[in-house]
């Protein structure tokens, strides 16, 4: 907004395999590898319109990684008792996911005056078919209209928004009023509304 940078280069991604424990069926199965970039310009009728982020470190015990860090730094114990590795507490998850990723994209749609109707597209973080699905209902979007990609690449937590964008760029067209949605540890959670600046080659 300054006009320090003319272009910036957002990158996420995570390393999940490094981070999961393959005895624990119930979750090692849910996530994969994967990053993406997404580059962005100065535009005054495009791009980043509003966005809302939160969180509640209530969701602490259901999502983590205990070991390392200035509380439990790496040690011959932490790695013994496999500290190391994210734990996550699915029903807790789930229930809270649902809630706040749906209502926290309702709330940038009330805050924008938009309905269903004015989205083009729903951009999901990729944890759980259902909870897209839960988040798709709460705004009134038909699934034709949600990005999804989980069933190929599983959830790659920071890397599933760009992944996404990736996946469906031939079908975004200038001026699609997108909804990203997402959904991490701790608890955190948030929803972006952009404005989408090119039509596909």
């Amino acid at each position: 907004m300054s006009g320090m940078y003319k272009k910036v280069l957002i990158v996420a991604g995570d390393k999940m395999s490094s981070i999961l424990d393959y005895t624990d069926r119930t979750t090692c199965v849910i996530f994969g590898d994967g990053a993406g970039a997404v580059l962005l310009e100065p535009n005054d009728e495009y791009g980043l319109e509003d966005s809302i982020l939160k969180s509640d470190g209530k969701g602490r015990d259901y999502l983590y990684v205990k070991g390392g860090g200035s509380m439990y730094p790496s040690n011959e114990e932490t790695v013994g008792g496999r500290q190391h590795f994210v734990h996550q507490e699915g029903q807790p998850v789930f229930k809270f996911a649902v809630t706040n990723m749906a209502d926290v994209s309702g709330e940038i749609l009330e805050r924008n005056q938009l309905t269903g109707e004015d989205v083009a597209w729903l951009v999901p973080h990729q944890a759980n078919k259902r909870i897209i699905e839960a988040t798709a209902n709460r705004m009134g979007l038909n699934t034709d209209r949600v990005m999804i990609n989980i069933d190929r690449y599983g959830n790659t937590t920071n890397g599933t928004l760009p992944l996404c964008l990736w996946d469906y760029e031939k079908q975004l067209r200038k001026g699609d009023k997108l909804i990203f949605a997402a959904f991490g540890g701790g608890f955190t959670w948030g929803s972006a509304y952009l404005t989408w600046a090119y039509d596909p080659d």
